[in-house]
């Protein structure tokens, strides 16, 4: 069953009880990555593999995702800035135990590509933290494989 979060501002990603923030880099530049996270939603599902279906809602101002598992989120868009920031908070999910919730992505570039910075801020109840704490390591290959997963996608699309 769907719970409502509590709503978050973008502060969140700072000040949540619990942060999981992971980095890799990528062969494309900001511009590229930012257009595959923020405008090309649908196509999360073909390089970050626990997606299994996001699309936009609400006219672009929102998202609904679902993970493998069957983890579903509504989330609303907080921050789009092109090339340097996408970030969105989670308004309604079926997880049990969360809270309050928002993920950043912040894209910084490099002398070969761009620096992803990826942060999920979490609020929840006690279980729920020391499960995310003990997921840390699983998340955080799941990212780097999501990434790694990215760079080939948009390596594959500039040939």
């Amino acid at each position: 069953m769907a719970h409502r979060l509590r709503p978050v501002e973008l502060d969140f990603a700072e000040s949540a009880p619990l942060r999981l923030v992971f980095v890799a880099e990528v062969r494309s530049g900001p511009a590229a990555v930012y257009r595959a996270l923020a405008e090309d939603v649908e196509g999360w599902p073909a390089w970050f593999t626990a997606v299994t279906s996001a699309r936009p809602t609400a006219g672009g101002a929102g998202r609904e995702v679902r993970l493998r598992g069957g983890t579903r989120f509504q989330e609303t868009i907080m921050s789009a800035e092109p090339g340097e920031r996408y970030a969105y908070r989670v308004d309604e999910t079926n997880a049990p135990g969360i809270q309050a919730m928002l993920e950043e992505w912040r894209l910084t570039p490099t002398g070969s590509g761009t620096r992803v910075r990826w942060t999920m801020a979490v609020d929840g109840t006690a279980p729920l933290r020391l499960v995310m704490g003990l997921a840390r390591p699983g998340v955080g290959r799941s990212f780097r494989d999501a990434v790694r997963n990215l760079d080939r996608r948009l390596a594959s699309a500039a040939a």
